[in-house]
């Protein structure tokens, strides 16, 4: 059976993604434009618009098992961020590298973080390949940020965290807005930090639950 993906990619975004409160016109077009099928395994393609996570890395070599963050968050998420033409953005947990297209279409230029090397590899090969020229894909420890290109105006990052590092807000250029899901499973919380001058502000956004970005989890706590 041939599947119209370009009827899947409408459907996604009138059904999953604007009856969620979605409604900024760049990100609602981001999505109708990048073809997500194009960033999931080739087994998986027929289920590339599906409602849900999937997954992109099956965790070898020491690596984490990495997912596709489902639509509906993840433009709940690219919304929350407010991401204008002008904007240098820092994308922490490129995986495959389709966040890193939606981010391409709504910021002036992108640098795209992963830790996993293959991943890394693949997604910028992909990403060249379709014309997403601005994007640059690095590789390093997520939990790091990318200080070589800092500062950004936005932050965003793929995942969900437990444990946020303050250091991340000194990559915010002022004004910057870092966007991020902390917690675990469904009491996490979606976030938005804004930077300005010295200090930090937090807003909340709105209750989600996504898969954890590996690298931000909490260091053990003794016990006496």
């Amino acid at each position: 059976m041939t599947i119209d993906f370009e009827l899947a990619r409408t459907k996604m975004v009138d059904n999953q993604i604007r009856t969620t409160d979605v409604t900024s016109h760049p990100v609602l077009g981001a999505f109708l434009s990048v073809a997500r099928e194009d960033f999931v395994p080739s087994d998986a393609r027929a289920l590339a618009y599906i409602d849900d996570d999937i997954r992109i890395s099956d965790g070898q070599d020491g690596q984490a098992t990495r997912y596709l963050m489902e639509p509906s968050p993840l433009a709940k998420l690219l919304q929350l961020a407010d991401v204008k033409e002008s904007d240098v953005v820092l994308e922490i947990g490129c995986g495959s590298g389709y966040v890193s297209a939606l981010l391409s279409l709504l910021a002036d230029s992108v640098v795209a973080l992963e830790s996993d090397e293959t991943l890394a590899e693949a997604a910028g090969d992909k990403l060249s390949k379709l014309g997403y020229d601005n994007v640059a894909v690095v590789t390093g420890p997520l939990v790091d940020g990318y200080k070589p290109e800092a500062p950004y105006d936005v932050i965003f990052i793929g995942g969900a965290v437990e444990e946020l590092p303050h250091g991340l807000f000194d990559q915010l250029r002022d004004g910057g807005r870092l966007v991020v899901v902390e917690g675990h499973g469904n009491a996490s919380k979606a976030n938005l930090y804004i930077r300005d001058g010295g200090n930090t502000s937090a807003r909340r956004g709105f209750n989600t639950s996504v898969k954890a970005l590996p690298g931000f989890e909490k260091a053990a706590e003794f016990e006496f």
